[in-house]
């Protein structure tokens, strides 16, 4: 015999976990002190239960193994629900395990009471409740198999405080092995090569799924002369330089890319859905385009290929069969020119701030090509999608579904799960803000991460849409926060920077440190994103009223 709490434990360690990130809670007492006591497994206690999902969704999506998020009851279990619908966006495989009431008082709003299974069902995969203590090790294994089959997601299972600590058989053994693919045979290969042969200008959306298979996607579309879009937030799929890159479907495409998918007459969607961003709401691929899904994520659909990407992509690019050209030059050429920032214009007045572009130029001279790059939500991050030119080895972690908050944990859970590489978490204030704090987990942890903060002191993405849409803004300004001493406060290393002179030798010391470090931005309000002045939006506005 052993405890509920022991199995539990001894079962994710065996299945792959290595990290479980919380905010303990009495609800869940021997479940801590389990996974803290067992050999095989990290427990990470962070600052705030947004922390450990968003921690949870980053260290799966590096890993391709699922982390445990746990939380308890109510309002812990609110807390943690950002970063469970992040991962159910983003099709990241994820355990959450929830502390819930006595059995006894369950259906009663007992203290901290919320049904659980009825919250988490819309943002997982699939939400149980335990109903006796000898059926959770087998409701731990099937949510593990049902987070990994298919397409990924997270899955929810809440345990009554009561049968945590419940004796039950220990000897039984469980199956946690995803359900494999169907095959991809000779014939389905056969056709889809000839598909593509007989296209005029073939395009693949390269998303989540394919950055395994980066090497066979790259052979595939040289073989068959396919030009590749990378979707929202993972710029990462398909090497920048690329001559058949033909851009990112991020929230400001430029026309060259949005034409070449619209003018596709056979557009492949490898590894990931078809989002609103991705999309351009919903405008793409053109109805007159054939789509095709590969992928593990829409089986029975006659458009998709259940299949695994790799399998597909290495069939294609292993194909006897013969090769032929398409001439995607003009469009690489168009998205690098967009790409390209010209001389930044100065910032609004003198001493207003370093211009965000300027940022990114100087994280192109400083970063290591293998880094990973976690990134927040904001109008910051156009700057960063438009203007980094991601190496073939570095990696981007980033939500799709725009949740702030989430570069400063993911960049905790990559350090701690790929503690050999650079880890940048890039942030404005608002974002760093809300979840900042977990910088003080990185310190107990000696996760060696830098977390380089824009700011301009503002929501900027809501100030620009205010602007253009009102004409005046409310509500988003964000106070003179001292950054350098608030981190130092956390226990990082921090760098101030107020001058465009300034950044290269605050990065390169951040990353020589080895220690978590933040380096603080002033940048200029005004510069509101790569195409646009704040106060020309407002002026606009202003003009247009009067008119």
């Amino acid at each position: 015999m052993t405890t509920v709490a022991a199995a539990v434990a001894d079962l994710l360690a065996k299945a792959g976990a290595r990290r479980c990130y919380t905010v303990p809670g009495e609800s869940f007492l021997a479940l801590i002190d389990e996974i803290a006591q067992h050999p095989r497994l990290q427990l990470v206690s962070v600052r705030h239960e947004s922390g450990a999902s968003f921690m949870a969704d980053a260290d799966a999506r590096l890993t391709g193994v699922p982390a445990v998020a746990m939380a308890s009851r109510g309002p812990g279990s609110s807390n943690l629900a950002i970063g469970v619908h992040t991962a159910h966006q983003d099709s990241t495989p994820m355990i959450v395990l929830l502390g819930q009431v006595d059995s006894a008082v369950r259906g009663r709003e007992a203290f901290q009471e919320v049904d659980l299974t009825a919250f988490y069902g819309p943002i997982t995969k699939w939400a149980v409740t335990a109903e006796r203590a000898e059926d959770v090790p087998g409701l731990v294994a099937q949510g593990w198999q049902i987070a990994t089959s298919g397409r990924p997601g997270p899955v929810m299972i809440a345990l009554p405080s009561d049968v945590v600590d419940e004796e039950v058989a220990g000897s039984r053994a469980y199956t946690t092995a995803p359900d494999p693919a169907p095959p991809f045979d000779e014939a389905a290969v056969e056709s889809l090569a000839l598909r593509l042969l007989e296209a005029q200008r073939p395009v693949l959306i390269a998303g989540e799924g394919t950055r395994p298979a980066r090497g066979l996607l790259v052979r595939a579309a040289e073989r068959f002369g396919i030009g590749v879009c990378t979707s929202f937030r993972r710029q990462d799929a398909f090497p920048y330089d690329h001559p058949q890159f033909l851009g990112h479907l991020g929230l400001v495409v430029p026309d060259a890319t949005a034409e070449a998918v619209a003018g596709s007459d056979l557009v492949l969607v490898v590894g990931t859905r078809l989002d609103e961003i991705t999309t351009q709401r919903y405008r793409l691929p053109h109805p007159d385009s054939s789509v095709l899904h590969i992928g593990r994520y829409g089986a029975g659909d006659p458009s998709w290929v259940d299949a695994d990407p790799a399998a597909v992509l290495g069939a294609l690019a292993e194909w006897p069969g013969p090769s032929r050209p398409v001439d995607w030059a003009p469009v690489h050429a168009a998205v690098d020119a967009w790409s390209t920032p010209s001389t930044p214009p100065a910032p609004a007045s003198d001493g207003a701030g370093v211009h965000p572009a300027d940022v990114i130029a100087a994280l192109h001279r400083t970063l290591p090509a293998d880094a990973v790059i976690t990134n927040d939500a904001g109008n910051f991050a156009a700057f960063l999608h438009r203007y980094w030119r991601f190496p073939p080895t570095t990696t981007q972690l980033a939500p799709v579904n725009g949740a702030m908050g989430y570069a400063v944990p993911a960049a905790v859970a990559a350090s701690l799960a790929a503690p050999g590489r650079a880890c940048l978490a890039v942030v404005g204030d608002g974002g760093v803000l809300m979840t900042g704090q977990e910088i003080e987990t990185a310190v107990r942890h000696g996760a060696p991460l830098v977390v380089l903060v824009l700011q301009n002191g503002m929501y900027g993405t809501i100030a620009m849409h205010q602007a253009r849409d009102l004409g005046r803004t409310a509500g988003v300004d964000i106070g003179d926060v001292d950054l350098v001493r608030w981190a130092e406060g956390l226990g990082a290393t921090a760098f101030g920077v107020t001058e465009v002179g300034e950044l290269d030798r605050a990065l390169q010391e951040a990353l020589a440190v080895r220690r978590p470090a933040v380096v603080a931005v002033r940048t200029a309000p005004d510069v509101i994103s790569p195409s646009a002045r704040l106060d020309d939006l407002l002026a606009r506005h202003a003009a247009g009223a009067s008119a």
